[in-house]
């Protein structure tokens, strides 16, 4: 009889799936299993890779995508295995896991469902893997937030049990169905998924009609696996905020309905958390609303005190206080239609031409309708004040604190763990991506005797033992496992060892051609630069560009330029501002750019920028003589140019020539 069956439902994650194949398959080890893959009409080649890599798969291939449960129910009524796990896509488990798990149940007979320990990649629980029943009160709290403001009581946070040890092992309502290990025999007995939830909820359900059955849940803390949350819904379309509370909402109407009163207050607790939900995705545009709104409506009283009120007595008493809010209204709606407000960036530039639409508007209103017509001159102060105000709160967020910046043109300290064969590899990998930037401080060796050794440019600065400390020390962002090196045991205690260092743990494919994280997957192997759009090149970058160097290069070079040119005349010294500035003309007339590439205006046939009297090439800490990371950085400043990354790199430039030693 086969031990395990294995079934995962994939939707457009390849790489995470490939990656759980793997140490699926060192899991196995002494146990019989077969594994099903049910692809949810992935369009990212799925299909193709499993069945290539892995031959011995089951796989099952959709038409369509017919849900998380729908797809399970697939295979578990195909699967032959005393006992049956199902399992996300984004997951990697332990050597030991499958083990621990049948040896649990094998000695709890009444055990029906169980879950492992769940972590997050930073080495943290997530709360999912271990819940209780969204009932009435259960479902109140958790919508209304109190499990989150009281996570130690027993009254508030029985959703996520946080008022229990995560290193015990006990009796609990549900576990996650990112990982979900049953009996045979209670499939049998009640059956798979109900296909009324789409996605989410459905483990829920499943473990209700478990316990109905006689049977007991558990959650068991003596192995764990790894979660990548979310990387299916961020490949898809689907509304996962509707479709989690919706389901919950189902969930409650199933089993826990009993009155129209508790069928309310549930119904209006969660469109309350939905409307959290929403303000929480779209915090950026709420917050630039209610801070223009604000300052217009402010603008206009101060504006009547000052002027009206010394030719007029301000406003008619019958216009008020709408005189005050409806214009501001009227621009906000005007910017809304114009796409200033975005719920991932500040746009200046879609607010400027929202003002001008907006003061048109409004003076035509006063022209045209001489019953709004108040005062004209009221209208003009206001525009001319939020011009200003509008865009400076907008600048200096961008310049000062980087708020709505999309591209992320910091590099992560990174650290490669691997053997003395494998490290250098996956350090060239990441040194030719152009995707991301990574600053290798160094490698962390398998075993101490690799401590001080030399590999490259790096050296190995410790070992699995010590790595927490280097991490602490060197102030590491990222760290990198090499899958062929080290065993997933090894792996697990790193991370659980590092939990709350805020550090991003990412897993190198098996073939060093990817990486995968809780942020993103991303490709290692070179891409091929013709295909690629990069934003220096597009019309509008290339006007704004030319008009920046253009305005700041001529008051350069009247203002500036003479002086530093006869001081270095005089005194023969050429430092970095002084060669910056006498680079000023070049500027001017158009062959060279304040901010650009090193040396060539072209990489392998593809325009990357004018070349910039500085750039990436300047304020990085790397060897001028390094051809490959300067050709990397130029490509990613051309992928990611704005006029923010301008401003960013320009001053980054001057802290670097007058505060930094060179």
């Amino acid at each position: 009889m086969i031990d395990l069956s294995i079934i995962i439902v994939n939707y457009n994650v390849k790489e995470f799936v490939l990656n759980l194949l793997e140490s699926i398959r060192k899991a196995s080890s002494g146990l019989t299993t077969e594994i099903f893959v049910v692809d949810n009409a992935s369009d990212d080649g799925s299909v193709e890779a499993v069945k290539e890599k892995f031959p011995d798969i089951k796989l099952i291939a959709n038409a369509k995508n017919v849900g998380f449960g729908a797809a399970n129910n697939q295979a578990l009524v195909l699967a032959k295995g005393k006992y049956i796990l199902l399992i996300n896509p984004d997951t990697i488990v332990k050597e030991d896991t499958f083990a621990e798990m049948i040896s649990f149940f094998e000695a709890t007979p009444d055990c029906g469902i169980a879950g492992c320990k769940v972590l997050n990649p930073d080495g943290t629980l997530q709360l999912a893997c271990r819940r209780g029943f969204p009932g009435p009160w259960t479902s109140f709290t958790k919508v209304m937030g109190l499990s989150t403001l009281f996570p130690k009581s027993k009254l508030f946070a029985r959703y996520n049990l946080t008022y229990l040890d995560e290193n015990q092992t006990y009796e609990v309502d549900a576990v996650s169905g990112a990982f979900m290990m049953l009996r045979k025999v209670v499939y049998d007995k009640i059956g798979g998924f109900d296909p009324q939830f789409f996605m989410y909820g459905e483990d829920l359900d499943l473990c209700y009609r478990t316990q109905k059955a006689g049977y007991k849940v558990y959650y068991v803390h003596e192995t764990e696996i790894i979660h990548y949350k979310g990387e299916s819904t961020k490949r898809s379309s689907i509304d996962e905020t509707k479709v989690f509370y919706d389901a919950m909402h189902l969930f409650v109407k199933k089993h826990f309905s009993t009155s129209i009163i508790v069928e309310t207050i549930l119904q209006l607790a969660i469109v309350f958390r939905k409307l959290i939900a929403f303000a929480n995705v779209y915090k950026l545009s709420i917050i630039s609303i209610v801070v223009d709104f604000f300052v217009f409506s402010s603008v206009i009283i101060i504006s009547e005190k000052l002027y009206l009120e010394t030719r007029i007595h301000g406003f008619p008493n019958y216009a008020k206080p709408w005189v005050y809010f409806v214009p501001s209204l009227i621009q906000i709606f005007i910017s809304l239609l114009s796409g200033a407000y975005r719920k991932s960036s500040i746009s200046v530039l879609r607010m400027f031409i929202s003002l001008i639409y907006g003061l048109v508007f409004l003076s035509a209103i006063t022209y045209f309708f001489k019953q709004f017509g108040f005062s004209r001159a009221v209208v003009l102060i206001t525009y001319a004040v939020c011009f200003v105000v509008f865009l400076l709160w907008r600048i200096m967020l961008k310049v000062i604190f980087r708020f709505g910046l999309a591209a992320d043109t910091r590099k992560s300290r990174t650290l490669i763990v691997g053997s003395e064969s494998h490290v250098e590899e996956v350090a060239s990998k990441l040194k030719s991506n152009v995707m991301k930037l990574y600053q290798i401080v160094g490698f962390i060796g398998l075993s101490r005797k690799n401590i001080g050794e030399k590999i490259g440019a790096h050296t190995f600065l410790g070992s699995t033992e010590n790595i927490k400390k280097i991490i602490e020390e060197e102030r590491i962002e990222k760290v990198i496992f090499s899958s062929d090196d080290l065993p997933f045991n090894q792996m697990f205690s790193v991370v659980s060892e590092c939990q709350g260092l805020n550090v991003e743990f990412l897993v190198v494919g098996k073939k060093m051609d990817y990486l995968v994280g809780k942020s993103s997957m991303t490709m290692l192997d070179d891409i091929s630069l013709l295909k690629v759009n990069y934003n220096v090149s597009t019309i509008s970058s290339r006007i704004t560009k030319r008009l920046f160097d253009l305005i700041v290069g001529h008051l350069a070079l009247f203002l500036v330029y003479p002086f530093i040119y006869l001081l270095q005349k005089f005194t023969l010294q050429k430092g970095s501002f002084t060669q910056f500035v006498l680079g000023v003309p070049q500027v001017c007339v158009g062959s060279k750019s304040f901010v650009g590439p090193r040396a060539s205006s072209y990489q392998d046939g593809l325009y990357v920028g004018k070349v910039g009297l500085t750039g990436f090439w300047f304020i990085e800490s790397l060897s001028q003589t390094d051809t490959d990371e300067m050709k990397k950085l130029d490509i990613f400043y051309a992928r990611n140019q704005s006029f923010w990354l301008d401003l960013e790199i320009l001053g980054k430039t001057f802290s670097k020539m007058f505060f930094r030693t060179e």
